[in-house]
């Protein structure tokens, strides 16, 4: 198995915090590229609502700056050892833009955490790394978040 290309789509939370690890320590083994993919999500393009473009376009500008600060100054420490990283912002349904530009880049094998909400969140919310497992080209690996109650 070569392992050139890994993805870890994060959205900035604890399961992300969770997975990161296993996405570092991939890269440092298989000394594979490391994307850091962040997507920031298309509420408009979701509910098929009509909202005026230039207001639309002034508030996701200033998403995708904050998100691209954020993969820079999060992630930092933890990349130490990487010698091949590259973050990424994207615009979309989380899920779909991530299956995409895995199919895109020839993307061997995507990190991501989970947050494992049951009942009425998951109906509402859904899982988006059920549905990047289920539409990924490539392998996925999906960390929950370490169950510490006994």
């Amino acid at each position: 198995m070569e392992i050139k290309k890994i993805m870890f789509a994060t959205d900035f939370s604890e399961g992300s915090s969770h997975a990161l690890p296993y996405a570092v320590d991939m890269a440092k083994r298989y000394s594979a590229r490391l994307y850091l993919v962040h997507v920031v999500y298309d509420v408009a393009k979701t509910a098929g609502w009509y909202v005026p473009h230039v207001n639309m376009d002034a508030m996701y500008k200033d998403i995708e700056a904050g998100a691209r600060a954020e993969l820079d100054k999060c992630f930092t420490e933890e990349m130490h050892g990487v010698k091949d990283i590259e973050k990424i912002v994207l615009k979309g349904i989380p899920y779909e833009e991530l299956a995409r530009f895995a199919g895109e880049q020839s993307i061997d094998m995507i990190v991501l955490g989970t947050h494992g909400r049951k009942g009425l969140d998951r109906m509402l919310f859904g899982s988006t790394a059920e549905q990047v497992v289920r539409y990924a080209p490539c392998p996925v690996l999906s960390v929950r978040i370490p169950n510490y109650q006994q």
